[in-house]
């Protein structure tokens, strides 16, 4: 689910005023992400009611990639999105991963946490793109997420998850949350692990991407916007059956793949 940064932190990097980088092409990509954002908020209000599903789709892939263009971060993704209904379930980097997602599988609904909404542009975006939401204080909004996954999956859809509940440092998935896997396991749909790296010129984990501990999100833009040569690598991995599973056994096992991917 995404949402804002875990407390955990991973080490002070500089801080974000004093980071190293370009601050003039820094300021000119976030101009451009503005632009961006105003441009995708004019589609969506305008086009989208217009557009069939097929079309919404490739705007959305359009518009995700556009992020990360804009921003001068370069996508790579290997594997095969799986047709039909399928839980998309990958490990929670940044701020940055929906677009990321996006970019790769825009047929995807996401479950974010509701904190989201809030954001500046981008929760009104990311609302209207179908985002199922969930107020993570309050204990029994998880229940009726989970229906609400469900619902999507019997319909054929495909529904991504950040089973971390927050964002880590990158290296290493923090322990899974095994509630929404119970959605997959009701409908026996099939689930499909998704590892998403951030690199960059002179690191295999991006330190320019880290969204913990007290980084708000205008540092991790600024930061983002600073690095140089950043790619996110999306390693779509094979589907795994999720019928008649334990979901706390079935999210171990989950977790042990990204874990696995990510150390090679």
């Amino acid at each position: 689910m995404a949402g804002q940064p875990s407390d955990r932190s991973a080490g002070p990097p500089a801080p974000w005023w004093l980071a190293p980088g370009r601050p003039l092409l820094a300021l000119f990509r976030l101009l451009r992400l503005t632009l961006h954002l105003l441009h995708g908020m004019a589609v969506m209000a305008l086009r989208f009611p217009a557009l069939d599903l097929p079309g919404r789709q490739a705007r959305i892939r359009w518009w995700s990639a556009g992020v990360l263009r804009v921003m001068g971060v370069g996508l790579r993704v290997s594997g095969t999105p799986r047709p039909g209904a399928s839980l998309l379930l990958a490990n929670h980097v940044s701020w940055l991963d929906i677009a990321a997602l996006h970019a790769a599988v825009p047929h995807a609904r996401f479950v974010s946490k509701a904190d989201v909404l809030r954001w500046p542009l981008l929760g009104w975006l990311i609302e209207g793109a179908g985002t199922l939401f969930i107020e993570r204080e309050r204990k029994r909004d998880a229940l009726r997420v989970v229906h609400a996954v469900a619902q999507a999956l019997r319909d054929g859809e495909t529904v991504a998850v950040f089973p971390e509940g927050t964002t880590g440092e990158g290296p290493e998935p923090l322990p899974f949350h095994a509630n929404l896997l119970q959605a997959a396991i009701a409908t026996a749909t099939p689930i499909q692990p998704a590892v998403l790296r951030f690199a960059d010129a002179l690191h295999r984990f991006s330190p320019a991407v880290v969204y913990v501990g007290e980084t708000t999100l205008l540092q991790s833009l600024w930061r983002v916007a600073t690095a140089r040569g950043l790619v996110v690598h999306v390693d779509l991995l094979l589907s795994q059956a999720s019928a008649h599973a334990d979901r706390r056994a079935l999210a171990a096992t989950l977790h042990g793949l990204i874990k696995d991917r990510l150390a090679v």
